[in-house]
């Protein structure tokens, strides 16, 4: 049995030989950029992974593969369905690219409510498989909750990230059109791939109806045309295969693999430490301050210390607020920086469950590009300036059309020349759009730490309870409504809609229970990610969100990190950490 690692305190190496100036723990979207911006800054920073090494280009086993070159043709097998019916939910997961995703046996959880955590240990984390979709907040969403009285006030506005924002997007690459947008700012934009014919269509049809709903290109995290700095990163332009989970080998997409990661190892001042679970954060009571991390080897249960100046806890939002919840001392007995006791609540998520599509005639003669990666965006249009529905909140729908590659179903015969032909004609176009909707922080909707139940490595299982509520069920009739209505509009037949009624949790965009304000009473964090009790604690993932709003949240992550940053170093300079 593995020994409780609560009552080991083992430092290899000596204090010495484990001390940084910085330690960041994670890898991902966030975690890289806090590595990134550390690193660049002179300051000899630590990552800590819990999962495996993986290495861009390297460590992508299947990036250019056929699929007759895979084993099951990049279908996933009954026993690997058995065996993981929680992670094999997870959107992109196949034979192609399972190995960027965790087994459930190896990392339980407990569900006091459904909820499906989704998750990827490896160095980059999540950063290998995500959407890649990077639209701007605007004050809408920063203010929205206080405006309306369902949520916190932020301490921060648009303009206080907008020049971080840009900082982020010229580094990564984000492809996108200036719009003009009030709901979705614009930003330092690549080229975009351009709409298809009847993308075009309906964004034609969108406006001249309403006059006020967009249906705007993709602003995506893809390097439609590199510029030098994508160049000097070692990445190229994005192929359009649409293969993206399975790690780009041209580094056409933004990972912290192919672009944050390297940049901060070309420095000399990066260590990344695979294999590291963190067990907690170290305060110092007399110096009143975290000291450092406890972290234990994923293979050999030793249990290490290392300490560093500042501290970024970067983890993925659920994770990170396990790690603070097991941050006990004399002087935090309920978790690390918790005097309000709010740590854990108030966790949030993305409301994914609306789905629709339908046909169109006509436009025959017109074929897509590629595979495109991205999808177009209908901008939020709901409860902007005031209320003007039945709930609070706002949504961002995700739409798009595409023609079949072939239709061999228009031939009665399904196999030999005929079919063949068939095959080679183009199908009919099918329209699509999906819901991205902003659900409201409760305290209700938390995690804690189980009392009774540890993991193999004697840290306590983080238990979910978050569930839906009658905001989100109107929330989400209004999508199907509305959305309906427009594509009818636009021509679009035989419209199907589908609740999922998926648990949260799918979306993989859970937010809070750390979240920032301007009072410490109500909040755990200040303007400048920094925890109120403990001020060279940084965390700047998804645990930070004071609500989701509609947009997408990696590039807020990687935006408020590198602001973060900016600041723990300016103060570090000054003495104050």
């Amino acid at each position: 049995m593995p020994r409780d690692s609560s009552t080991v305190n083992i430092n290899s190496g000596g204090i010495t030989k484990n001390t940084f100036d910085a330690i960041v723990i994670g890898s991902g979207i966030s975690g890289g950029w806090a590595a990134k911006e550390l690193c660049e800054k002179g300051l000899k920073t630590l990552v800590l992974e819990r999962g495996r090494n993986v290495e861009h280009n390297k460590d992508y086993p299947t990036a250019t593969k056929d699929p007759w070159e895979l084993k099951h043709r990049g279908r996933i097998t009954k026993e690997t369905l058995e065996q993981n019916p929680l992670i094999s939910k997870a959107a992109g997961y196949g034979e192609d690219d399972q190995h960027f995703f965790v087994k459930d046996k190896d990392h339980p959880y407990v569900q006091e409510k459904p909820f499906d955590w989704i998750r990827g240990y490896q160095v980059g984390g999540k950063s290998l498989t995500w959407g890649r979709a990077t639209q701007r907040w605007s004050d809408f969403e920063f203010t929205g909750p206080q405006r309306f009285g369902y949520g916190w006030d932020w301490p921060i506005r648009y303009a206080d990230v907008a020049p971080w924002y840009s900082h982020v997007e010229k580094f990564i690459g984000i492809c996108g059109n200036k719009d003009g947008l009030e709901a979705m700012p614009d930003g330092e934009f690549l080229t975009p791939f351009d709409l298809n014919v009847v993308e075009q269509h309906l964004k034609d049809s969108f406006l001249t109806t309403y006059g006020n709903r967009y249906l705007v290109h993709a602003r995506w995290a893809h390097l439609t045309k590199p510029n030098q700095i994508h160049l000097d990163q070692g990445r190229a332009q994005c192929q359009a295969r649409n293969l993206c989970m399975r790690g780009c080998p041209f580094g056409g997409y933004f990972s912290s693999n192919s672009s944050t990661l390297p940049w901060a190892s070309k420095t000399g001042n990066l260590t990344i430490r695979p294999f590291a679970v963190v067990h907690s954060v170290i305060y110092d009571d007399k110096l009143q301050k975290a000291s450092g991390v406890r972290v234990i080897d994923a293979v050999t249960n030793e249990t290490t210390e290392y300490f560093a100046k500042i501290i970024f806890v970067n983890g993925s939002a659920l994770n990170s607020n396990l790690v603070l919840l097991n941050s006990t001392s004399s002087r935090f007995p309920n978790g690390l920086g918790n005097d309000s006791g709010i740590l854990g609540k108030y966790v949030c998520f993305h409301n994914y469950r609306g789905w629709m599509n339908g046909t169109i005639d006509g436009f025959e003669d017109r074929y897509v590009y590629g595979r495109n990666p991205t999808d177009a965006i209908i901008a939020n249009y709901r409860n902007l300036h005031k209320i003007d529905t039945d709930f609070v909140g706002g949504f961002t729908t995700f739409a798009g059309a595409y023609r079949e590659r072939g239709d061999g179903n228009r031939c009665p015969e399904q196999i030999g020349a005929a079919y063949k032909e068939a095959m080679t004609e183009a199908g009919p176009w099918h329209v699509y759009a999906y819901l991205q909707g902003e659900t409201i922080p409760k305290e209700i909707n938390h995690v804690r730490l189980s009392k009774d139940k540890k993991d193999q490595w004697g840290i306590p299982l983080l238990v979910t309870s978050v569930g839906y509520d009658d905001n989100d069920e109107r929330l989400l009739k209004d999508f199907f409504i509305q959305t309906e209505e427009m594509l009818a509009k636009a021509g679009v037949k035989n419209i199907t809609h589908s609740d999922s009624k998926q648990a949260p949790g799918l979306d993989i965009h859970e937010m809070g229970g750390c979240r920032m304000g301007n009072d410490a009473a109500t909040s755990m964090l200040d303007k400048w990610n920094a925890l109120h009790h403990c001020k060279n604690v940084f965390v700047t993932d998804g645990a930070c969100m004071t609500s989701t709003g509609n947009q997408s949240p990696s590039i807020l992550y990687m935006t408020l990190t590198a602001r973060a940053v900016n600041h723990a170093v300016e103060e570090l300079k000054k003495g104050n950490l």
